[in-house]
């Protein structure tokens, strides 16, 4: 049976067509008046409600339904999937093709957490999805994946799929509770109450509320007894104090290697990517994902060489006649090499450097130390750290340990990928694994 709308006959708009009475959204247009309303139309039971019709919501259920549950999403926009439909600059970073379970962070641990996830939906499955859903696409550098057409088809694909698999989609129908009878679940909405036999928290983060994050997921967690890891911003611009030299090469890029050190912990980790220095800091997605593993008062360091060593352009034929400036300039834009060499050494000839003078350059060069002052808030931040602590779910099918019946995917969990298409793989495998889980137990 696919998704019910308010007219009988049949209805379509944007490719996708939908029969009977109307509780659906048409992804191509403005929400339907009557979605607003949907409590004349829904019915009042369900085998398993959805909690927010983002990317993990939306796979979980298309995974529920394709098991035989009766599906009904909940998303409080109108629309479903708007974070998605606007990810990668609109041509969604939707996986990549080299995903591993420490390219997370797992509360305060790497990865472990997700393997079961992970192993459930890989990306060559996801790809066959994709392949199938007509949806062309290309893998860039690093092994990202990337739509060649507007996300928002991909929004529209998974949602047609959920309506072939017989779903049903409220928009419009924020949840302001839940609660847990003999019988399963009552969802609380404005238009009424839904009862179901399960349920699953897929309602996001606070990041990006430009478009939808919020930190609902959080609170209906938390009335059902789960703790919070209080959520923070991750793969954002780290913020430069004002004796920062840095922030005076706004604008600049460029490929760097950058260094975490150990901390408590935290192992060390080393990004080679492209840094871009801003007003405030630094961005770009060598600094993004460092923000991911960084903590409070720990140094960040710097390699602006990270394919050559200053040591071998320094003992090189006819280096000693140069200055370091000469040298630095052709490896490296000018107002750099200004900021990073020590004024007492920039102009003077190579062949009279000591070793000490050296080994100033090259830590200025290989080593350049940094204390950020924090991180830019969740309004900047691609996605957030922090959310439903994982010690209340069962990993291997990603159900609450407290409640039967409830289980929670995407965003919501303390779980957060690094920039790459990690975080979007996430929300597919996390929202497979919750489906599977589910099905099973019904």
């Amino acid at each position: 049976m696919g998704m019910q709308t308010s007219a009988g006959g049949l209805g379509s708009r944007g490719g996708l067509v939908y029969r009977g009475r109307m509780t659906a959204f048409f992804p191509h247009s403005a929400a339907p008046r009557g979605l607003s309303n949907p409590q004349a139309d829904a019915p009042q039971a369900a085998d398993l409600l959805v909690v927010g019709a983002g990317a993990a919501g939306l796979m979980c259920a298309r995974e529920a339904a394709g098991r035989g549950l009766r599906v009904t999403l909940l998303e409080r926009n109108a629309a479903p999937g708007r974070k998605l439909a606007v990810c990668g600059g609109g041509k969604a970073n939707f996986s990549n093709l080299s995903i591993r379970p420490q390219d997370y962070r797992c509360g305060d641990a790497e990865g472990v957490f997700c393997v079961s996830a992970l192993r459930a939906f890989t990306p060559e499955r996801l790809l066959h999805l994709v392949r199938a859903w007509g949806l062309p696409f290309e893998e860039r550098a690093q092994g990202r994946l990337f739509l060649k057409a507007p996300a928002q088809r991909l929004v529209a694909a998974l949602t047609a799929d959920c309506q072939a698999r017989g779903c049903r989609l409220l928009c419009r129908t924020p949840v302001s509770g839940v609660r847990v009878t003999p019988q399963g679940f009552v969802v609380t909405t404005p238009q009424g109450e839904l009862r179901a036999g399960a349920v699953v928290l897929a309602a996001g983060s606070p990041a990006a509320p430009k478009v939808g994050g919020c930190g609902l997921g959080y609170s209906l967690a938390a009335a059902l007894g789960h703790a919070i890891v209080p959520p923070r911003p991750a793969l954002t611009p780290f913020l430069l104090g004002p004796d920062s030299p840095l922030p005076g090469l706004a604008g600049l890029s460029l490929p760097v290697r950058l260094t975490l050190p150990m901390c408590g912990s935290q192992q060390e980790h080393v990004f080679e990517d492209d840094l871009l220095c801003t007003h405030t800091g630094l961005s770009g997605p060598a600094a993004l994902k460092a923000s991911l593993f960084w903590e409070e008062g720990q140094d960040i360091r710097l390699d602006f060489l990270p394919r050559a060593r200053l040591a071998t352009l320094l003992d090189a034929p006819g280096a000693g006649a140069q200055t370091p400036r000469g040298l630095l300039c052709r490896h490296m834009p000018q107002r750099l090499a200004d900021v990073l060499l020590p004024p007492e050494l920039a102009r003077r000839k190579i062949a009279e450097l000591s070793r000490a003078a050296r080994q100033a350059l090259d830590a200025a060069v290989h080593a350049h130390t940094l204390w950020p002052v924090g991180l830019a808030g969740l309004k900047q931040a691609e996605v957030c750290a922090g959310g439903v602590a994982l010690a209340g779910l069962d990993p291997q099918t990603l159900q609450s340990r407290h409640v039967p019946g409830l289980y929670m995917v995407g965003e919501v969990l303390d779980v957060t990928g690094l920039l790459g298409g990690y975080n979007l793989h996430w929300a597919w495998a996390s929202g497979v694994l919750a489906g599977r889980a589910a099905a099973r137990r019904a």
